[in-house]
């Protein structure tokens, strides 16, 4: 429970307050409850999408709608982390240059290209789905998400110097941990697409692998992990199965 009460606090709006001393144990427990919170924030974006096609919203509209609400809802931080990254594997330079550059605060041609590109990607994919009524897709892209965060952080998974997120998150996780949260998302996922139950879990498993190269790029682009990477990984998992579902209920 303490690990889920982190989560919710680290990863959601909700005013929940975690553990006074954060240390990696804490860390460990929070990245290993992140898919409830993703349950959560899926929940909560299925609903925004709902009332949006209720009230009489256009697919697309409601899409931008949902994509808001998430943002919100995470006060935005992992689109952070993705625009950040984006714009760090884009200089050139060592390592150390790399991240100069992601933690400039500023956002540069490629993150904002990124950032328009998966906001964009999210918005059509999550109006389709709002469109055929398959609210469960929603639930479980948004969900996936966090798995894959939990997969990132490994043992075995080195941080990158400076980071203060990564240095608490990276590596706690046993394997076994997060091939559970993967399997437990593909064994849901079978009930996304009605006629084709094997769509669903052969979604989830090309999202995670997306993110897990991704984030192995970045580790080795940065020097290790950050929390910067995270973000970027967990978007990537979200738009590919939220991209891929809504094509194949389409």
């Amino acid at each position: 429970m303490r690990g889920v009460a982190l989560a919710l606090s680290w990863l959601t709006v909700l005013p929940i307050r975690g553990p006074g001393h954060i240390d990696r144990s804490a860390a460990g427990a929070a990245i290993a409850a992140a898919p409830v919170a993703g349950l959560v924030l899926g929940l909560g974006t299925a609903g925004a999408l709902w009332a949006a096609v209720a009230a009489g919203c256009a697919p697309l509209l409601a899409g931008l709608i949902g994509v808001g609400f998430l943002g919100l809802a995470t006060r935005g931080m992992h689109l952070d982390g993705l625009c950040d990254t984006a714009d760090g594997l884009g200089c050139y330079g060592p390592p150390e240059r790399a991240r100069e550059v992601m933690k400039s605060g500023g956002a540069g041609p490629f993150g904002v290209a990124t950032l328009v590109l998966v906001l964009g990607a999210q918005a059509a994919s999550f109006g389709a789905l709002a469109d055929a009524r398959s609210w469960f897709a929603v639930v479980l892209a948004v969900t996936a998400g966090r798995v894959a965060v939990v997969l990132a952080c490994r043992r075995g998974v080195a941080a990158a110097p400076g980071s203060g997120f990564g240095a608490l998150v990276a590596g706690t996780q046993p394997l076994g941990v997060g091939v559970l949260w993967a399997v437990v998302a593909a064994v849901a996922a079978a009930w996304c697409v009605p006629g084709a139950w094997w769509t669903g879990p052969a979604t989830v498993a090309v999202g995670l692998v997306a993110a897990l190269l991704l984030v192995r790029h970045c580790v080795r682009r940065f020097g290790g992990l950050n929390g910067d990477a995270l973000g970027a990984g967990l978007e990537t998992t979200v738009t590919v199965v939220a991209a891929a579902l809504s094509a194949a209920v389409g």
